[in-house]
């Protein structure tokens, strides 16, 4: 008996999970400055705990991505769905480095299983328009960037406690687990188009992947990690350094929503040379203004990170659709795990920069137990001031050397057609 595949439904049940992951991320960024005020972090302890999500996620990516054509698409949801009430509640209940560290590493593990699924998923729904869906599809993680810094805001507002906000992400988890549990799932597209494991593992060796995984490791890290560190690292340049991670997390929400005719105007290798060059003067201007110009600067930010994620995942699957859910994870896998590390070598720098611009011999764990408007806290101050653009300018590098990659891939794609894979249960 042929079970029905509800398109619709099963895309929207993904969109909820996707919900979740982003809300872990907006949160997380909210209440980081909290986290390390509450137990004592300092700012390379909190860059652990933040990388943290970014080593669970590569793990289960790249897991889920080897086994999801075994298991299918709904066990492995079934189990994100397991790790992210397990993380949610050990971060409302942690006491301490370790307990956030732990809840942290669940959550990463859970958002990867996430992606795992619902990438080869959004794919195998829509294979005539992988890459717009895909766009669709994430924009809900802007979405839920938006939502949870809102949600921080707001409640900061009311007085609420960090530990009410981190629960409010357990609505949209328990919604997504009940309506995958409901739902019938389909085959991957490798699967359905009949291309072996050893093709698809063949494939993984080809140049133009390899490339793509190398850019994955820069667009990621110019995305995410400028997103999850805005309000630390500006935190002490404007007043409303949150804010900033809202507008442009909200910028990206709606390009996204308008991804079809874009993608189809520019091609996804001229939208990633186009969104590149906007992120690099973005990044530029945040490390570089002062006043209501920094929100100029995560405006234009905002649009060149819009795309890089989804289109990313778009490319390889459009134009490498033999290397399937395998290729895809990959690609997410590689990007996060490059973050992790990134933000693990900046969270020291920036406490190396910050000490730095202190008096020669200062005790920076002093500095930070300074009694607000103290002499000590406003040097402090002043410090974390002129580190924080620091940073940003540091990794400015980054998407200017992606110009020069995206460029030459845009001028190497010119005429290549892209391959189709056929659908072998298709009438």
């Amino acid at each position: 008996m042929q079970t029905t595949i509800h398109r619709e439904k099963l895309f929207l049940a993904a969109c909820l999970a996707l919900l979740v992951t982003s809300l872990s991320f907006g949160i997380r960024a909210g209440i980081l400055s909290k986290l390390g005020t509450d137990f004592n972090l300092d700012s390379a302890q909190l860059g652990t705990i933040a990388a943290t999500a970014f080593w669970g996620f590569p793990l289960a990516v790249i897991i889920g991505g080897m086994v999801v054509d075994i298991i299918g698409m709904k066990k492995l949801l079934v189990a994100a769905f397991v790790f992210h009430l397990a993380g949610i509640g050990l971060t409302i209940f942690a006491n301490g480095y370790w307990t956030l560290f732990l809840s942290t590493l669940l959550i990463g593990i859970a958002n990867g299983t996430v992606e795992a699924a619902c990438n080869p998923l959004v794919a195998s729904l829509f294979p005539d328009n992988k890459t717009t869906k895909l766009n669709h599809f994430h924009l809900w993680f802007p979405g839920g960037i938006v939502i949870g810094t809102l949600i921080v805001f707001f409640l900061n507002k009311l007085g609420v406690s960090w530990q009410m906000e981190v629960a409010t992400m357990l609505i949209p988890t328990v919604i997504y687990g009940f309506l995958f549990s409901k739902l019938h799932f389909p085959v991957t597209e490798r699967v359905a188009s009949g291309v072996s494991t050893a093709e698809m593992y063949k494939a993984l060796l080809k140049p133009l992947f390899l490339f793509m995984i190398i850019c994955m490791f820069g667009t990621a890290i110019t995305e995410l990690f400028t997103e999850q560190w805005v309000d630390v690292l500006l935190r002490n340049v404007t007043d409303n350094a949150l804010l900033i991670l809202t507008l442009d997390t909200g910028v990206m929400v709606v390009g996204r929503a308008f991804a079809g005719p874009v993608v189809h105007r520019f091609s996804p290798q001229g939208v990633l040379l186009i969104s590149t060059i906007l992120a690099a003067i973005g990044l530029y201007m945040l490390g570089h203004s002062t006043g209501n110009t920094i929100f100029l600067g995560a405006l234009i930010f905002g649009m060149g990170v819009c795309y890089f994620w989804p289109t990313m995942l778009g490319f390889v699957s459009e134009n490498l659709p033999e290397t399937g859910a395998v290729g895809m994870n990959l690609m997410g896998g590689a990007g996060m795990f490059a973050v992790s590390l990134y933000m693990i070598f900046m969270g020291g720098y920036f406490d190396r920069s910050i000490a730095a611009k202190l008096p020669a011999g200062a005790d920076v764990s002093q500095y930070n137990a300074a009694a607000p408007g103290s002499d000590m806290a406003n040097a402090l101050a002043e410090a974390k001031k002129a580190a924080g653009p620091e940073i940003l300018n540091a990794t400015l590098m980054i998407p200017i050397v992606l110009i020069v990659a995206f460029a030459g891939l845009f001028f190497y794609m010119r005429g290549r057609k892209k391959p189709v894979l056929v659908n072998q249960n298709a009438a």
